[in-house]
């Protein structure tokens, strides 16, 4: 039983992806918001974009969320329910409305980069463990968060603090981390979003915000060393690369949906539905691939693309460092598009490039355009 009614049991999926979404407004030219005359508008949030990638690639995806009973509400669960995502387990709340932001064409890494949020009071921030449904948030092989959701509100961050701790039959873990100082009420951030990745089964950082949020200056190892627990830690180090760590012993917390469900370095159970229960591994070395060349047109969303590829190849039983090449693949997509959405290249394709030689892939380049072509004109052609 919810705030909204009791629900049917739901069906397990691939990923559960749950975290507020906001309709967001694109500027219809460059300059600053006070100069831009019109908007096109468009959906954007961490958790949403992961799952609407992973529904595009045919993985069965739930989102679940609250949206406010308005306009913009039902635009983002028609958008979203529209990338083949299961939207049924999406409360409306009649008393609070949907978040909605602005931003401006700059890339968000320069100092005329504006974004404008709209959030406060939203619906999405009177989550708590009693307004969603539990049983649709654990009938999934992977549950997907981010510290964005823990920032919003007092009852978001127990949620989250709930879905990450020990508990048996729980579903695998997978936290992006998504610092934003700006949404902090306090300094307690970097703190609570540091106990939410201990508490995880595969956790996403980028090596600036462990050194903002951490002050974590030592690179991927030093991360590695702050952050023991989870099976696997996936550090993205921008234009250079990433790199993922994976341990045997996986978390300390013993709640994965069965033994060894953390231990994500070998092989996972292919058919839809089941948890991910590959053997126990030794510990590996550090898995380092180089991120690509990419004509970049934008860099939102080009986190959570990252994240979804490499969940997607996670699904899929995929060897790690072909995991780390997908989220690049993916990430690209993104990086080549002007919104926070971009469709993943087809499987087939990515599959092609993942398999390139160490050479090849870091010859590289990928342009806009890139996800529609049979192959596209920037791929390095081998001898």
């Amino acid at each position: 039983m919810t705030a909204d009614g009791p629900r049917n049991a739901p069906d397990v999926v691939d990923v559960v992806a749950l975290g507020e979404s906001m309709v967001t407004f694109l500027p219809s030219r460059p300059g600053r918001l006070a100069d831009v005359p019109s908007f096109e508008r468009g959906i954007g949030g961490a958790e949403s974009n992961v799952a609407c990638g992973l529904a595009a690639a045919g993985h069965a995806v739930r989102w679940v969320s609250r949206v406010g009973a308005d306009g913009f509400g039902d635009h983002l669960v028609e958008t979203i329910g529209g990338f083949g995502v299961d939207v049924s387990s999406v409360g409306r709340d009649p008393s609070r409305p949907t978040g909605v932001y602005f931003r401006t064409a700059g890339d968000r890494s320069t100092d005329a980069h504006e974004v404008a949020y709209y959030r406060a009071g939203s619906a999405a921030s009177a989550m708590t463990a009693d307004t969603v449904d539990p049983a649709a948030v654990r009938a999934a092989r992977v549950l997907h968060l981010s510290g964005i959701t823990a920032a919003l509100s007092p009852g978001c961050l127990e949620l989250l603090r709930a879905l990450t701790a020990p508990a048996r039959g729980r579903p695998l873990v997978s936290f992006d981390v998504n610092h934003r100082a700006g949404l902090w009420p306090d300094t307690d951030g970097p703190r609570v979003l540091l106990e939410l990745a201990r508490g995880a089964d595969i956790v996403f950082v980028g090596e600036d915000e462990a050194e903002e949020a951490w002050g974590i200056t030592g690179g991927p190892a030093e991360i590695r060393s702050a952050l023991p627990e989870p099976g696997v830690l996936v550090v993205k180090q921008a234009a250079k690369g990433a790199t993922a760590f994976v341990s045997a012993a996986g978390p300390q917390a013993a709640g994965s949906r069965a033994a060894g469900a953390a231990r994500v370095g070998a092989a996972a159970p292919r058919r839809r539905g089941q948890a991910i229960t590959p053997p126990v591994q030794p510990q590996q070395a550090p898995t380092f691939v180089p991120a690509l060349a990419v004509d970049v047109l934008a860099t939102v969303g080009a986190g959570d693309a990252f994240a979804a590829g490499f969940l997607s190849a996670t699904l899929r039983g995929l060897p790690v460092k072909t995991r780390l090449r997908h989220g690049h693949l993916w990430a690209a997509a993104a990086l080549t598009v002007p919104g926070d959405l971009a469709p993943p290249p087809a499987r087939a394709h990515a599959d092609r490039l993942a398999a390139l030689d160490d050479g090849t892939w870091e010859r590289l380049r990928l342009g806009p355009g890139w996800t529609q072509a049979g192959k596209a004109p920037e791929e390095v052609r081998t001898p």
